[in-house]
């Protein structure tokens, strides 16, 4: 059996602003075109369908586009629920859906029972499980301590694992969370940040995933391997910045007649770069190297001492799909130390303390000749008014 394991696909998210259905649409078109061009069997879709518990119509349509087309290219569909997804939303007519070779998984009490395909060797078991948060689901399962994700995922697996053993046969098993042995990189997963538990990620043992032919998982928005079995296909699209160095595709598995023969990573197209430049405004408008950039998503870090003015207006002009600017002015080694407290007495004339104080919040760079005037006159006005 030949199996397409993608996730993550966040229906509906925005990026810095910009929407992203048009872009999503070209990249699952052509995830539709590898599953017809390499004969896949069924495509197994980990988490995180849709980026909102409420999706808008527009989302619906593509969701429903997708899935006709992976249908007609002769696959069939394992969809579970993420974190973003609505299970009972996602879920809805999952039984009808079933019988037109969608198969839903958004109920906690059908983790354990599988989705059975058939193949020239014989059955293969998809065991689907959704997104479990412990606070919403511990009352299916009064009797266990499931207070953490670790927790509920082994019991989840346990569950999964009774199956399997009176059931005989391979296995591939589809969970939404984060498990051991993935690198957190900076930027990359906000929903890593938000699954802190007391300064610790509240991660899965990578060696609960024991058992199954193939583990297909979702949450992590980067390609990654914990094992040869236990894989993160990670999203199809670019969502931030700090994912702009990580492939974006799917894994091509195929099972034989006795387990996991060969998993191929297949690269799905971008269709629009994202890179980071650093540099001062001026740097970034008029310098060729910069040049090749300009139909790429910008992330501009500038080093200006001062901020500059309407800097996003003028990227634009240069870098139109620029999306966000992070100001990060370069130190001077010679600042000085001093407190502006320590620069600052009953005795220090007036244009000394606007000196010192540009001086302090500059890093060492005081005011210019041009600033130093205004302030003069400024000054002066001020003063001609008190005298009167």
């Amino acid at each position: 059996m030949r199996i397409l394991h993608t996730s993550d696909w966040h229906i509906g998210r925005s990026f810095h602003g910009h929407s992203t259905l048009d872009a999503l649409r070209g990249v699952l078109d052509a995830l539709v075109g590898q599953v017809e061009e390499h004969g896949v069997d069924v495509v197994v879709v980990a988490g995180d369908v849709f980026d909102s518990a409420t999706p808008a119509a527009d989302c619906y349509r593509l969701l429903t586009d997708v899935l006709m087309g992976i249908r007609d290219a002769g696959a069939r569909v394992v969809i579970t629920s993420g974190n973003h997804d609505s299970a009972a939303r996602l879920g809805f007519q999952a039984p009808f859906l079933g019988r037109a070779g969608v198969h839903v998984v958004t109920d906690p009490l059908a983790v354990g029972t599988p989705i059975t395909l058939d193949d020239a060797h014989g059955p293969v078991h998809i065991y689907g499980i959704p997104y479990l948060e412990p606070a919403l689901v511990r009352h299916h399962w009064p009797d266990q301590a499931l207070r953490t994700q670790e927790q509920v995922m082994r019991h989840a697996m346990s569950l999964v694992d009774a199956d399997r053993s009176a059931r005989g046969g391979r296995s591939v098993v589809m969970a939404h969370c984060f498990a051991a042995g993935v690198e957190p990189t900076p930027g990359v997963e906000r929903e890593i940040r938000q699954d802190l538990r007391q300064g610790s990620l509240d991660v899965v043992p990578l060696s609960d995933f024991d058992g199954p032919d193939y583990v297909a998982l979702g949450h992590i928005h980067g390609r990654s391997r914990l094992s040869e079995r236990v894989r993160y296909a990670g999203a199809p699209l670019h969502y931030s910045f700090g994912e702009s160095d990580r492939p974006r595709g799917s894994w091509l598995v195929d099972l034989d007649g006795t387990g996991l023969a060969s998993v191929e990573w297949l690269d799905l197209p971008v269709p629009r770069r994202l890179v980071t430049l650093r540099g001062t405004l001026d740097d970034l408008l008029h310098d060729d190297r910069f040049a090749t950039h300009i139909d790429d998503w910008v992330c501009a870090i500038l080093t200006d001492a001062t901020p500059p003015h309407e800097p996003m207006r003028k990227l634009k002009a240069r870098f139109p799909h620029c999306a966000t600017i992070q100001p990060d002015p370069e130190r001077r080694s010679d600042a000085s130390t001093r407190t502006y407290r320590d620069r600052v007495t009953r005795e220090t004339p007036d244009p000394q303390i606007v000196d010192d104080f540009l001086d302090l919040v500059r890093d060492g760079e005081g005011p210019t000749e041009h600033e130093r005037d205004l302030v003069a006159e400024v000054l002066s006005a001020h003063a001609g008014e008190a005298a009167r």
